[in-house]
């Protein structure tokens, strides 16, 4: 099982530059574990907003990590312009390969899905189908689903442009190929979406 976490970060208004050279810094030290793939700031949706995605090879790792994180006196080397954050860890999708770097962007939608109580399977059936057509259309990051708080899947779609988006979505839609066959009838009405941007410290871009 590949373990991913998202750490989702909201700040103060323009200090998105300093806050991800603390982050860089921190995931530099050699006490980290795990491996750095992407640092996000939003663009459309809830802004002022920074996302990191990491990878972690086990379980041991991710906690170990959870564990120096949540201790840090100065979080990130600068609290002062950190207002909250939370963690969040997952499963990637056991089909998928691991998140590859590179530039792939510079547009990263970010879609969340709450699931309802025994969803996670059904779902994962009903990507694992439609994926491989799918990501013909246009490359997909990563997809996982929640090991804590609300039942949810997480994925993350690159894209040249926001107009990229709106084609590649509204033509798979067209084909039928999107959203998975079997898939909807597991989501809640709770759905949302946010438009990130790669940070410079990002390996994703």
């Amino acid at each position: 099982m590949k373990l991913y976490q998202l750490i989702n970060i909201t700040i103060k208004m323009g200090t998105t530059a300093t806050v991800v050279t603390g982050i860089q810094s921190f995931y530099q030290d050699t006490a980290a574990k795990g491996k750095l793939l992407g640092v996000f700031f939003s663009d459309i949706g809830e802004l002022n907003q920074v996302v990191v995605l990491r990878s972690y090879s086990s379980q041991q790792e991710l906690d170990d990590e959870n564990a120096r994180l949540a201790v840090q006196e100065n979080l990130f080397e600068t609290s002062e312009n950190i207002i909250r954050y939370s963690v969040e860890n997952f499963a990637g999708f056991d089909f998928l390969p691991e998140v590859e770097v590179g530039e792939f962007g510079p547009v990263y939608e970010i879609r969340t899905y709450e699931l309802k109580h025994g969803g996670v399977p059904h779902v994962l059936e009903a990507w694992k189908n439609a994926v491989p057509t799918r990501t013909q259309y246009s490359k997909l990051t990563i997809a996982m689903y929640a090991l804590d708080g609300t039942p949810r899947i997480v994925s993350i779609w690159p894209y040249s442009s926001l107009n990229e988006r709106s084609e590649v979505r509204a033509k798979a839609v067209a084909d039928g190929i999107w959203p998975p066959k079997g898939g909807p009838q597991w989501l809640t009405h709770k759905m949302q979406s946010m438009i990130a941007l790669p940070t410079s410290v990002s390996p994703l871009k």
